[in-house]
């Protein structure tokens, strides 16, 4: 095995923490925490699952993600809006799933934090999120 094979599986983290966190940067009033990875039976997909929350009065911002997103809301609301859908709100217990690729977005006009657990089954290498227009 060559030296740096050993770092490859780190260095795809890496890039892919720094895609979170150029997100984050755009978007204070979202936190996406991971808190796990693994391959799943689909060649060149992953399975990434993180803890979601969107502050009061904050915005995820308009994005999308290479894979599809499945997401469980475990605490308070939102408003899901998902380009060519009506907004809907997503309330706990509530979970919504966006197709890969599809532009959306989460507001929290309420006075508490909103709580999610999201899954992305997503293409390997590329940033878990990013920004549309």
């Amino acid at each position: 095995m060559k030296p740096f094979q050993k770092l490859r599986p780190y260095a795809l983290l890496l890039v892919g923490l720094v895609s979170v966190g150029t997100l984050l940067a755009q978007n204070p009033g979202l936190q996406r925490t991971l808190v796990g990875r693994a391959d799943v039976s689909v060649p060149g997909r992953e399975a990434v699952v993180a803890r979601v929350e969107v502050a009061p009065g904050g915005k995820a911002g308009r994005h999308t993600h290479p894979g599809d997103e499945i997401s469980y809301v475990l605490e308070g609301e939102a408003t899901l809006l998902v380009d060519g859908q009506p907004p809907r709100i997503v309330k706990a217990g509530e979970s919504f799933v966006v197709p890969a690729g599809v532009v959306h977005d989460a507001h929290n006009d309420g006075a508490v934090p909103t709580k999610l657990v999201g899954v992305y089954v997503v293409e390997k290498g590329q940033p878990l999120a990013s920004p549309a227009p």
